[in-house]
């Protein structure tokens, strides 16, 4: 059965949340007003003005209150890496998993997977949760903070050092990613089981034959209702929550990096970071950067020369 939403004035705001006094929970998630149950109906209204009614009985429960009713989310059709997404696939509970950093001369590489509910979707839709490449990063502090009270995710962080101990072993930075995935992946579904997504959808960073070749050899290579997409981050939440969550522990941890080196470091990989990195070996010393740096970027040998090395 389809959710319903509504939206309500604030002066029928008021009388919704008055009606419902006597159902409601003591939950109540962020950017909420409340949550009340009745006759089999779960009825969730929010600071700004939409109501969802999940359950039975939820048409008659919506109709009351005077306004169209629509359903929550609009059929959709895609195709990722040449396969269809089954119907509607915007509205399953999906797994998402994203990955950020890999452009980033400084700052490790963080990979998130998280799980979005039917039932959530609305909730991460009040809370800000979009495309992160269209959020500010304090916005993305401020939902990833709300998030992580209540969303099931797994996060991987790849610090430098490791990174750059696997890139020198030959292992290239499109393996590291699927294996980071993978993982990700795996770990989130021991963590709500015996609960199962619907389905689960990887923003594509590589065709899915050459994602599966970079896993041989790995343990517990995860295929079942496996789809890949690239701009994933719109075509379903978890996705774009998992990209929210990966770019909040960036965050964090380049932060802390700045500390260790003392100035506050350029994310990306433009001429700045290249100055950046000289000043780092002049004041810590050409091994530092490896605390520091991904060493395999072109930024390594610009940073050299400008330092004098």
């Amino acid at each position: 059965m389809a959710n319903i939403v509504i939206q309500l004035s604030s002066a029928n705001l008021e009388k919704i949340n008055s009606f419902y006094e006597g159902y409601k929970t003591n939950k109540t998630p962020p950017g909420a007003i409340f949550i009340a149950k009745k006759n089999g109906c779960t009825i969730t209204a929010y600071r700004s003005g939409k109501v969802m009614f999940q359950g039975a009985g939820n048409l008659e429960e919506a109709k009351q209150w005077g306004a169209s009713t629509e359903k929550l989310e609009k059929p959709i059709v895609r195709k990722s890496s040449g396969i269809s997404l089954p119907p509607n696939f915007s509205s399953l509970s999906a797994i998402g998993s994203d990955e950020v950093g890999k452009g980033d001369y400084f700052g490790p590489m963080t990979v998130v997977a998280a799980y979005v509910k039917t039932d959530q979707m609305l909730l991460l839709k009040e809370l800000g949760v979009k495309d992160s490449k269209d959020l500010t990063d304090s916005q993305i502090i401020k939902i990833a903070k709300d998030l992580i009270t209540f969303l099931p995710y797994s996060l991987l962080t790849l610090t430098n050092e490791k990174y750059n101990k696997l890139q020198s072993s030959g292992m290239t930075q499109g393996k590291i990613t699927a294996i980071l995935h993978n993982q990700a992946l795996n770990h989130l579904l021991k963590k709500i089981e015996p609960e199962k997504p619907d389905a689960i959808l990887i923003d594509q960073f590589a065709e899915a034959t050459t994602y599966y070749r970079h896993l041989q050899g790995q343990k517990e290579i995860l295929r079942e209702n496996v789809y890949f997409s690239t701009k994933a981050e719109s075509i379903h939440l978890s996705v774009a929550a998992a990209s929210i969550l990966a770019r909040y522990a960036f965050l964090k941890a380049f932060d802390e990096l700045s500390k260790k080196a003392g100035f506050s470091l350029t994310k990306g990989a433009g001429h700045k970071v290249d100055h950046d990195a000289a000043r780092l070996i002049k004041t810590k010393g050409l091994s530092s950067l490896n605390q520091f740096t991904k060493l395999h970027f072109a930024n390594t040998n610009k940073a050299r020369k400008i330092a004098g090395i």
